[in-house]
C-alpha cells in the first residue's frame, strides 16, 4: 500500500522515490508551515493525504503551492535589518568571498556572544571550518570542481556548506542588542543584506548548470528557499 509523506528538502526525496511524497517550502523543522496557524496546517495535511488517491505512479512527487505566511508587522517593526552591516571594504561583485570575510570579521564577537550565551552551535554539519567552507565555494563559484568534504558528494557538500554559512549567521544575528528577531525577518536580512546570502544566490546558476545532476536537483529544491527565489 503506497505511502504518503511530507519532505522538506527535495533532492533527498527525489533520490530516495517514496511512494507518494509532498515537498513544502516551509523551514526546516516545520513541515506543516507556520506554528499557531491551523488552517495552513490541516490544508498542507490534506494535500498529503490526497497523494494516496493519485492513481498514477508508481512514484509521485508534489510541490505544495503555498508558503508560510511573513512575520507578523509588529514583530518586524524596527527590524527590517535585524544588524546593521558597515559598508564593506572590498567589491563584494568583484570578490564575493573577501567580501563575506569582512562581514563575518564584524559579526564575530556577536557569535562568539551567542555561542558562549547558548553552549552550542549547528555551525558544523559539513564538517568543513568557516575558512574551509568559504575556500570551497569560492572556487566552485569560480568554476572550478573542489574535492568534497570527507564522507561527503559534492552536492551534499554544497548544501552543508552553505548551511553552515546560513547558520553562523543566524546565530551570529540572534546576539543582536535589542532582542531577537523572527526567522522570516533573518532569512529576509540574510538574503537581501548580507554578502553571504549574494554569494550563495551567485552559485545558483553555477550549480543550475553543472553536469552533476545533484548539483542540478540541489539548485531546484534546498540551495534557496522558494520565498526567497525573487533575488535571483
Amino acid at each position: 500500500m503506497p505511502t504518503t509523506g511530507i519532505s522538506l528538502v527535495r533532492e533527498n526525496t527525489v533520490a530516495m522515490r517514496p511512494p507518494r511524497a509532498l515537498w513544502v517550502s516551509f523551514e526546516l523543522g516545520r513541515p506543516f508551515g507556520a506554528p499557531h496557524d491551523a488552517g495552513l496546517q490541516r490544508r498542507t495535511l490534506r494535500a498529503a493525504l490526497a497523494l494516496l488517491e493519485r492513481p498514477d505512479g508508481p512514484v509521485v512527487l508534489e510541490d505544495y503551492p503555498e508558503d508560510a505566511p511573513a512575520s507578523a508587522p509588529e514583530e518586524m517593526e524596527g527590524l527590517a535589518c535585524p544588524v546593521p552591516l558597515p559598508r564593506l571594504p572590498v567589491d563584494a561583485a568583484a570578490n564575493p568571498v573577501a567580501a563575506v570575510e569582512a562581514e563575518m570579521a564584524v559579526l564575530a564577537p556577536w557569535y562568539e556572544l551567542a555561542l558562549s550565551t547558548r553552549g552550542n552551535s549547528t555551525v558544523g554539519v559539513s564538517g568543513l571550518d568557516l575558512p574551509g567552507v568559504l575556500a570551497f565555494l569560492g572556487k566552485l563559484l569560480a568554476g572550478d570542481t573542489p574535492p568534497p568534504a570527507p564522507g561527503l558528494s559534492l552536492a551534499q557538500t554544497v548544501r552543508f556548506a552553505t548551511e553552515d554559512l546560513r547558520n553562523w549567521y543566524s546565530e551570529a544575528a540572534s546576539a543582536r542588542p535589542g532582542g531577537s528577531a523572527g526567522a522570516r525577518v533573518l532569512a529576509d536580512w540574510f538574503w537581501g543584506e548580507t554578502a553571504a546570502g549574494r554569494l550563495i544566490l551567485a552559485l545558483h546558476p553555477v550549480c543550475a548548470a553543472s553536469p552533476d545532476k545533484a548539483l542540478r536537483g540541489l539548485a531546484q529544491g534546498a540551495l534557496v528557499p522558494r520565498v526567497q527565489r525573487h533575488r535571483l
